[in-house]
């Protein structure tokens, strides 16, 4: 495999090798190295360290909670890469992607993607192969990001004009240059995409990328938003994956997922939801709380969950039904699958995805059966209809109260996570302004660039 991966960089002349993945949040990171030393690290890694997993969005060490036999004082963690991922990302310039591994060659806990890889083996231990499609969600500015940053992101121009009405075409022609280059550049890259739209606020832009397992759409993911960054980088704009950056309506990243068994839907049948899609539902709605600390993991994530402007607030799931958290499309051999619509454009979608996929497996394994499908409008409901955890402290809560997720994620990881979140809490309430005051400087500061 070396000499065909020093044959390949040879081939297309590449000087430099850039190593990646996420982290918890999901900021895609890594180190840029020579062709000499990513064919040395090919067997053995290469190493981080362990703050990599270990550091908050303003690089600070995060205490209070107990560490994993992986993380000690600077230890080395080993990213070890999937040659299956590498490319060309620019004239020269090689890119690959992988996971976290300790010393002793075992993935990490706290790396996203080798916890979608486990649960993605699991699902097919039980003889079903998840096909996922994910939406990305982000607002493009005029400003070139230094810009940005003097005026502490605020009182920004919405990029493409003032006009916020979803799938408005008449977009002033930078932003249409913006997202052409973006799109040609995803197909330099071997991406597919879709589809993109204007959204429903000033500035906002939605990406389809196509279906594919679920590693494979969450390295697209993290990919696309690298190269969404860097186009608006070079043209002298800013882009941002904030949750919620203004009093307007929010940014989610919204998952369809289906499984797929002898080459057929499992989802399907011709009556409505199959049992198999029933009980994935069924699993999804029993994790739901819990797993919403994955989904919404900042304190700005929660500023989304406002009735009527888009994001689901409820704990309810429907058919066709996108005010549900979540929607179950139904009656299509093709198309039967379920959307999950809690997710904001912060998450990080490796960790948002092994939840949902194990979520669906607990559900399978127990033949847990969903309540009934909610059939009327999931907003503005009266008092005792339960909603989901609206702070990232009742999230955390909720996280540490479940068992079915501990089950199939490990306890490592939900406990770290956890700990990960609560620090953030702190951090907010010790270092941060009044949470009821509007969007504050610290969560432009946090949250605008990162994740």
């Amino acid at each position: 495999m070396s000499e065909e991966i020093k044959h390949w960089l040879e081939e297309h002349a590449i000087r430099q090798v850039r190593i990646e993945g996420t982290n918890l949040e999901g900021s895609f990171i890594g180190k840029t190295v020579s062709p000499a030393k990513f064919l040395s690290g090919l067997r053995g890694g290469f190493a981080f360290a362990d703050v990599a997993f270990g550091l908050d969005m303003s690089n600070a060490p995060q205490f209070g909670f107990a560490m994993p036999t992986w993380r000690g004082d600077l230890l080395d963690v080993f990213l070890h890469v999937d040659p299956s991922t590498l490319v060309e990302w620019s004239p020269g310039k090689a890119a690959v992607t992988g996971d976290f591994h300790d010393a002793g060659g075992r993935p990490i806990s706290a790396c996203p993607r080798a916890t979608l890889r486990r649960i993605t083996d699991a699902l097919g231990g039980l003889g079903y192969e998840a096909k996922v499609a994910v939406e990305i969600e982000a607002t493009l500015f005029e400003e070139p990001i230094h810009q940005a940053r003097k005026q502490g992101y605020r009182d920004l121009t919405p990029l493409g004009g003032t006009a916020g009405s979803c799938y408005h075409l008449a977009k002033s022609a930078d932003w249409e240059r913006y997202m052409s280059t973006v799109v040609t550049r995803l197909d330099d890259l071997g991406i597919p995409w879709e589809a993109y739209n204007d959204e429903a606020a000033v500035g906002q832009v939605e990406f389809n990328i196509e279906p594919a397992d679920p590693v494979t759409t969450a390295d697209h993911w993290a990919r696309t938003r690298q190269v969404m960054r860097e186009v608006a980088f070079e043209l002298g704009h800013t882009v941002t994956f904030m949750a919620k950056w203004s009093d307007e309506y929010g940014q989610a990243s919204h998952l369809n997922v289906s499984l797929q068994r002898d080459g057929d839907n499992a989802f399907y049948a011709e009556a409505g939801p199959s049992s198999t899609m029933s009980h994935f539902v069924g699993g999804l709605m029993a994790t739901l709380p819990a797993a919403t600390c994955f989904a919404l993991p900042g304190i700005t994530s929660y500023r989304r969950l406002v009735d009527l402007s888009g994001p689901p607030t409820t704990q309810t799931w429907g058919i066709a039904n996108k005010s549900a958290a979540i929607r179950a499309v139904v009656g299509h051999q093709s198309y039967s699958r379920v959307e999950y619509r809690t997710p904001g454009s912060d998450s990080n979608v490796y960790l948002v995805l092994a939840v949902i996929l194990a979520g669906g497996i607990a559900g399978m394994k127990n033949a847990i059966e969903p309540p009934p499908p909610f059939t009327d409008m999931a907003w503005c409901l009266p008092p005792g209809t339960p909603r989901l955890p609206d702070t990232i402290s009742k999230a955390v809560a909720a996280l540490r109260a479940d068992n079915l997720l501990a089950d199939m994620l490990g306890q490592e990881l939900i406990d770290y996570w956890a700990g990960t979140r609560e620090w953030e809490w702190l951090q907010f309430h010790t270092t941060g302004d009044d949470l009821d005051s509007g969007l504050t400087a610290w969560e432009f500061q946090r949250y605008f660039e990162l994740p």
